[in-house]
């Protein structure tokens, strides 16, 4: 069924945050393959030594207020989607809404779904603000990296947070159409309790995981819109790797120009909570006014939020209040891999 706010709803600013630090792809396969593997992405982001989801998500946040205008008093619910919180216990949204100016009269709370928890939260802002119990509400997905050494995770994870602040249509620079959530129990990828790496499902992490997720949420989406790929300007899928969204964007109909810009997260490594979410930022940067977009996320487990957007006039002054997505890509120092080791401390010592 097709999830349509009974307010218009739409996005009234936008941000992103990519540390600077890279680890190259090529450096990860000499550790462990004796650089004959190759690597499936050029390089990925590592947060620094005094970085992780909090301040991340910080920093996306304070972009999209710039890009907002909005009085951090005035959002009354801030929503935080992570798979790689700071603590095990105490919620990253309070330090997150303390930091911003947000307290005490707002609602904080974190969300969980693998990589598809900030859709989660992005879509659960949409319905307060879509059911007039909120003007503003903030949703945002962040991450690091957390692939185990000599993984193929390893290679594909970054860091990364993307911050979205919802609003009545009539303030927003992308104005929600609908969403469309898909949700089956398909144990793909998985972490148990007091263990340091998730696991994969090998088999179930493609077909009957990804692309059925994927294909059946924008399918379903598209249909109830009465849109086809023709329709949209630009689309982005959730990118655990460089091939899956190609393959789905191809499977569904869309021409390579249209998810280019959205696959920006294959140069910084999948960031989990913000891939999607972070590819969106990376498109808003380029839109025009009346541009649709399409964003599907994915979520090991297994589900995928499908949400469409038109694009309204006030993006032309909006975007230039905050760092585009790209100027983070670009700010760029790189590391090697024991530094990147050092840093995201996987050495152990007893």
């Amino acid at each position: 069924m097709l999830l349509k706010p009974v307010r218009e709803v739409g996005i009234a600013g936008y941000g992103a945050y990519v540390p600077r630090y890279r680890l190259p792809g090529s450096e990860v396969d000499r550790i462990w393959n004796e650089g004959q593997a190759g690597s499936p992405i050029k390089e990925k982001s590592v947060p620094g030594v005094d970085e992780d989801t909090a301040t991340m998500s910080i920093e996306a946040a304070r972009n999209a207020l710039a890009r907002a205008g909005v009085d951090p008093a005035a959002i009354r619910a801030v929503w935080v989607g992570s798979e790689s919180p700071p603590y095990a216990v105490k919620p990253t949204s309070t330090i997150v809404a303390q930091a911003i100016g947000a307290v005490p009269a707002t609602q904080a709370a974190d969300w969980e779904f693998a990589c598809k928890a900030g859709t989660e939260a992005f879509q659960a802002a949409i319905a307060l603000v879509g059911s007039c119990m909120a003007d503003y509400a903030l949703a945002i997905g962040a991450d690091t990296a957390q692939g185990r050494p000599g993984d193929a995770l390893e290679f594909t994870t970054g860091a990364g947070a993307a911050a979205y602040l919802l609003g009545p249509a009539e303030d927003s620079l992308a104005i929600v159409e609908g969403s469309f959530s898909y949700v089956t129990d398909t144990p793909d990828f998985f972490r148990r309790p007091y263990q340091h790496y998730p696991q994969h499902g090998h088999r179930f992490t493609g077909d009957p995981a990804y692309f059925h997720h994927i294909l059946s949420a924008a399918r379903q989406l598209m249909a109830s819109l009465g849109t086809t790929p023709a329709d949209y300007a630009a689309a982005v899928f959730h990118q655990p790797n460089p091939k899956f969204p190609e393959q789905a964007a191809r499977t569904l109909g869309f021409k390579p120009e249209q998810t280019r810009t959205g696959l920006l997260c294959p140069l910084v490594g999948n960031v989990y909570a913000a891939s999607s979410l972070l590819g969106l930022t990376a498109i808003l940067d380029e839109a025009r006014p009346g541009d649709r977009v399409l964003l599907v996320s994915y979520g090991s487990g297994a589900g995928s939020d499908a949400i469409s957007f038109r694009v309204t006039d006030r993006i032309e002054e909006r975007r230039h209040r905050a760092p585009r997505t790209q100027a983070y890509i670009q700010r760029r120092k790189e590391i090697d891999y024991g530094t990147y080791v050092r840093y995201r401390k996987k050495l152990h010592m007893h």
